[in-house]
């Protein structure tokens, strides 16, 4: 297993990787991803935000990063972190814990880039998916109603959002 930057060479199977978690989600009636714009994904590989986890040279899962993440967290914004966006697994791939390879690996990323917490969110209320992020060591801090979304992608738009937190350090 190899995790490492995804590149423009990936860009087909990113999109691919997404159109597939969209797929998933509509069987469980959750809230469906939208089509996102080839210019973000094409920015993230440019600033060195999107990762992938190889397998057997085959991409088993993607993920971009941010370092901020203000229409979502608000003041908390303000915290040393790491933010955790758009994770799609190969569906080849599915029960090989591949969230807890990206939360190991997010560890030692937060602790090079001088960060205290790891950030993630999802749209809505989903419990499995909930209960699957806290085995994988995030804290789930509530739900949230969302504010100003004008810069978020469309599935954003007046949701309620799950917000979900490790703490590197192990104290709050």
């Amino acid at each position: 297993m190899i995790i490492e930057n995804s590149n423009h060479q990936d860009i087909e199977e990113i999109f691919r990787l997404y159109r597939l978690a969209t797929d998933f989600q509509r069987t469980k009636n959750i809230v469906l991803w939208p089509e996102f714009e080839r210019s973000l994904i094409e920015t993230e590989i440019d600033e060195k935000r999107q990762w992938k986890i190889v397998i057997n040279n085959r991409i088993a899962c993607i993920w971009a990063v941010d370092f901020s993440d203000p229409q979502i967290w608000g003041e908390k914004n303000a915290d040393p972190a790491i933010y955790i966006h758009r994770i799609a697994a190969n569906p080849e791939f599915r029960g090989q814990n591949l969230v807890a390879e990206i939360v190991d690996w997010a560890k030692k990323y937060a602790e090079e880039n001088h960060k205290r917490f790891i950030r993630m969110d999802t749209v809505g209320e989903n419990i499995p998916l909930i209960n699957y992020y806290k085995k994988c060591g995030f804290d789930f801090l509530g739900l949230t109603k969302l504010g100003n979304t004008d810069k978020l992608p469309g599935h954003y738009h007046n949701a309620e959002v799950s917000l979900f937190e490790i703490n590197i350090f192990g104290v709050n």
